[in-house]
């Protein structure tokens, strides 16, 4: 007679026990393979129209007269306008080129963020700006002191 412990033996079919914890995460899929995946709709309207004039007139707000865009204007032949903040490259030179007669060779933008300030107890903010640097051809001149005109 043996007195070693007899083995529990399972049934074949006996269902596993299941792992409770992973050493990977889960897999996920970005957000650009979902996006490109889908199909994106063909419209079948017809274009918009360029830019309507009573849009460019309102798309340049002031010209900048300061120390900086003189400097920029005589060395290189750019001129800096104040403009609308939702105005798009394109809408800036054709407003230009429209309201002075002159041709643009390319336009630069920025924004220019609104100073935090002070008044009294309060605490402030101005309004945020946009520029934008509009460079002319070459040959081409925009006078806004009225002298020689």
């Amino acid at each position: 007679m043996s007195t070693a412990p007899a083995k529990k033996e399972t049934p074949a079919n006996a269902p596993k026990a299941a792992k409770t914890t992973s050493t990977k995460p889960a897999k996920r899929t970005s957000t650009k393979a979902v996006k490109s995946a889908r199909a994106k709709p063909v419209s079948a309207a017809a274009p918009r129209p360029k830019h309507t004039e009573s849009r460019l007139s309102q798309v340049l707000v002031e010209p900048i007269v300061s120390e900086k865009a003189t400097l920029v204007s005589e060395k290189q032949n750019q001129v800096t306008f104040k403009v609308r903040r939702d105005a798009t490259k394109p809408e800036i030179k054709a407003a230009v080129e429209l309201m002075f007669k002159v041709d643009v060779e390319s336009v630069q933008t920025i924004v220019q963020k609104g100073k935090v300030k002070k008044f009294g107890r309060s605490i402030g903010r101005r309004d945020h700006i946009k520029k934008a640097y509009v460079s002319l051809k070459a040959g081409q001149e925009l006078n806004f002191s009225g002298e020689g005109a």
